[in-house]
């Protein structure tokens, strides 16, 4: 158990960016067995980068050489079972290439970030969230659909997962800051007239984001509540789209 805490990263609210817009790209159109494999490499190539960014991170800031060599053994063993499952993928479906070098910049911007100790920068929150809502339609296209068809649910994640990056701030991190707050609150606005905008039914859960960052910060929720809350409005977007794009 000990070695499955040290190796399955602890930023718990990455994970529901992970699943959300894969889930939602296989339940939006027709489930196919290749889109099993793909789930799989996707969240072993989170692990694996994860503790590569911790190597290069620690590599640089840390005076302990141990802090760093820790994530090394990880970072090429999760890497080496990405490539065992991605790689069969990317042979049967070479298209997939296309949708990795897309998302390759953002991956080099959070390189850039970790090497620098500022994995906490809004940016790179934001550079990380843009491949993830991406895999949305490459697994909608796996199944059978097109590209084009999650194009709109791509977007309406991105939406919903850009405003988390500076709402928990609000809750965490930058709890003190009356500019993060009204920040947040400003994009959680604009983001529910562009989910109108996207279909009318999704002003309803972005109605209820915008509420959730107006209404929560400051109120000294814990952590584990803070968590628990955005694990509830991850469900309600993945319902959304799937009852609007399915």
């Amino acid at each position: 158990m000990s070695v499955v805490r040290r190796w399955i990263p602890n930023q718990h609210g990455a994970w529901a960016m992970l699943v959300v817009p894969s889930l939602a790209g296989v339940l939006i159109g027709s489930p196919s067995w290749p889109q099993l494999p793909l789930f799989v490499a996707w969240l072993l190539a989170y692990c694996a980068v994860f503790h590569a960014e911790q190597w290069v991170r620690l590599r640089r800031a840390s005076r302990n050489p141990r802090a760093a060599a820790r994530h090394r053994r990880p970072a090429l063993v999760l890497g080496s079972a990405t490539t065992a499952f991605g790689l069969p993928l990317l042979v049967a479906e070479p298209w997939l290439g296309i949708a990795a070098a897309l998302a390759a910049p953002f991956l080099a911007v959070n390189v850039l970030y970790a090497r620098r100790n500022r994995e906490r920068a809004l940016v790179n929150g934001l550079a990380a969230v843009v491949p993830a809502c991406g895999m949305l339609p490459v697994a909608l296209r796996l199944g059978g659909g097109t590209v084009a068809d999650g194009l709109a649910p791509a977007a309406a994640c991105l939406l919903y997962f850009a405003g988390t990056v500076p709402y928990v701030k609000t809750m965490i991190r930058e709890r003190n800051s009356q500019a993060y707050r009204w920040g947040s609150v400003a994009y959680h606005a604009v983001a529910l007239v562009a989910a109108a905008l996207l279909d009318p039914w999704l002003a309803l859960p972005f109605a209820v984001y915008l509420a959730r960052a107006a209404v929560l910060p400051g109120r000294g929720l814990r952590v584990p509540v803070v968590g628990a809350v955005e694990v509830g409005c991850s469900v309600l977007l993945l319902g959304f789209l799937v009852g609007v794009y399915g």
